[in-house]
C-alpha cells in the first residue's frame, strides 16, 4: 500500500473518531441551549420524525473538520479564507437551530462567507474552455462563483429532509473526489486534504445520524455545501467545461430534486424557500418504502452518477456520457410519473399525503334538503 493512501487514511481515520466523538457532546448542548428539532403536523412541514431530536451535528463535522487541519493542514492565504467562511456559515446556522431566523438573513450570511473566499481567498471561476472556444467572465467572475457558492450551500441544505441523507450523499461526493484525486496523482494538495478530513468528519457524524437517528445537523449543514462549493471551485475550474461539471454530476440528485421545488413552487405560485413534502426522497416514501430504503435508494442512484464520473474522468469519457444520459433519463422518467412537479398523479399525490400524515381538506357536497309539497 503506498505512502499516499496510508496518509489519507490516516485523516479519515482520526477525523472520523474524532467527529464521532464529539456529536455525544453535542447532542448535550442542543438540548441544553434547546436546539431541538421538534416535530409539528402543520401543512407543509417537513418534519416526519415524531419526537424531539437535537441538532447540532454539523457543528461536530465543523469541529472534526478543524481538528483534523490543526492536525494535518498548512497555513495559507487560501486557507485562512475557508476557516473564516466556515466560521460564519456555522455561525448563522446555531443562530437559526436555536431560534429560526429569516431566510434573508441566511441568505446574508452566505453572501458573506462567499465573499471571504471570493476577494479575500482569491478564489475564483474566471474562465472555461471547450470546444476550441474560451469564455473569459472578467468582472462576472466575482458574482457567478458567490453565486455558485451561495447555491452549493442551499442545495445540501434542501437535501437534508432524512436520516442519514446530506450525509451519505455528501460522504459519496467527498469519496468520490478523493479517488479521482488519487488517480492522477493529487494526492498532496489542498483539495485533496479538506476532501479527506470532510469526508472522516461526516462518517462520524452519520454514524449517529443514519436511521434511526439521534442528532441531526441542523441548518448548519450549509458548511457541507459551502466546503463541497470550494472543493469544486479549486479542483475543478481548469481548461475543460465539462470538468466543472464533473463535481455537480456527482451531485446530481440533490441538485436535480432542488430545481424541480423551485419549478414546483413557481408554478403552484408559493415562495421559492417555503417547505412542502413534495421532494424526490417524498415521493419514494409514498411509494410504500421505509425511510431507511428511500435513504438506500438515493444512495444507490447517487453512487451510480459518481461512478459515471469517475469513468468519465479517468478512463473512457464516452462511456461516462452514456451512462450520465441514461440515469438522467430515469430520473426524469420518474419525475413526470409523480408529481414531484406537479400534481398529475392524484393518487400517488395523495398516498404521499396520507403516508407523511398531512391533512388534506376533504370535500363534502352539500345536501340538499328534501322538500315535500302538502
Amino acid at each position: 500500500m503506498s505512502q499516499e493512501i496510508l496518509s489519507a487514511m490516516k485523516i479519515v481515520l482520526v477525523t472520523f473518531f474524532t467527529s464521532a466523538l464529539i456529536q455525544p457532546l453535542m447532542k448535550k448542548v442542543a438540548k441544553h441551549i434547546d436546539a431541538m428539532d421538534k416535530p409539528r403536523s402543520d401543512e407543509g412541514n417537513r418534519h416526519i420524525h415524531k419526537k424531539e431530536v437535537p441538532k447540532l451535528g454539523a457543528v461536530g463535522i465543523f469541529l472534526g473538520f478543524l481538528f483534523g487541519y490543526m492536525l494535518f493542514g498548512e497555513q495559507s492565504l487560501q486557507m485562512n479564507s475557508i476557516l473564516i467562511g466556515s466560521f460564519i456559515i456555522v455561525l448563522v446556522g446555531i443562530v437559526d437551530d436555536i431560534n429560526s431566523i429569516r431566510a434573508s438573513y441566511k441568505f446574508l450570511g452566505q453572501i458573506i462567507a462567499a465573499s471571504v473566499i471570493v476577494f479575500y481567498g482569491g478564489i475564483l471561476l474566471n474562465n472555461v474552455t471547450a470546444l476550441g472556444f474560451s469564455i473569459n467572465f472578467g468582472i462576472w467572475s466575482y458574482p457567478l462563483t458567490i453565486l455558485f457558492i451561495v447555491a452549493c450551500c442551499n442545495i445540501i441544505n434542501l437535501i437534508d429532509g432524512l436520516d442519514g441523507l446530506s450525509g451519505g450523499i455528501c460522504s459519496i461526493f467527498y469519496l468520490t473526489i478523493g479517488i479521482i484525486g488519487f488517480y492522477q496523482a493529487r494526492s498532496g494538495s489542498l483539495v485533496m486534504l479538506l476532501t479527506f478530513i470532510m469526508l472522516g468528519s461526516t462518517l462520524g457524524f452519520l454514524l449517529h445520524n443514519f436511521y434511526p437517528a439521534t442528532i441531526f445537523a441542523g441548518d448548519c449543514t450549509q458548511f457541507e455545501g459551502f466546503i463541497i462549493a470550494v472543493i469544486s471551485l479549486l479542483e475543478f475550474k481548469g481548461p475543460a467545461l465539462t470538468s466543472l461539471f464533473v463535481p455537480l454530476l456527482i451531485l446530481a440528485i440533490p441538485i436535480l430534486d432542488t430545481t424541480f421545488a423551485i419549478v414546483r413552487r413557481i408554478l403552484k405560485r408559493q415562495p421559492i424557500f417555503s417547505p412542502d413534502k413534495e421532494h424526490l426522497h417524498h415521493q419514494l416514501l409514498g411509494m410504500n418504502f421505509s425511510q431507511r430504503t428511500t435513504v438506500l435508494i438515493i444512495y444507490c442512484i447517487n453512487i451510480l452518477f459518481a461512478a459515471a464520473s469517475i469513468l468519465y474522468q479517468l478512463k473512457d469519457p464516452v462511456i461516462g456520457k452514456v451512462i450520465y444520459i441514461i440515469l438522467l433519463i430515469i430520473v426524469f422518467w420518474f419525475v413526470f410519473h409523480t408529481s414531484i412537479i406537479s400534481d398529475k398523479s392524484p393518487k400517488l399525490t395523495k398516498k404521499v399525503k396520507d403516508k407523511l400524515h398531512v391533512k388534506t381538506p376533504i370535500k363534502t357536497k352539500k345536501r340538499r334538503k328534501a322538500t315535500s309539497k302538502k
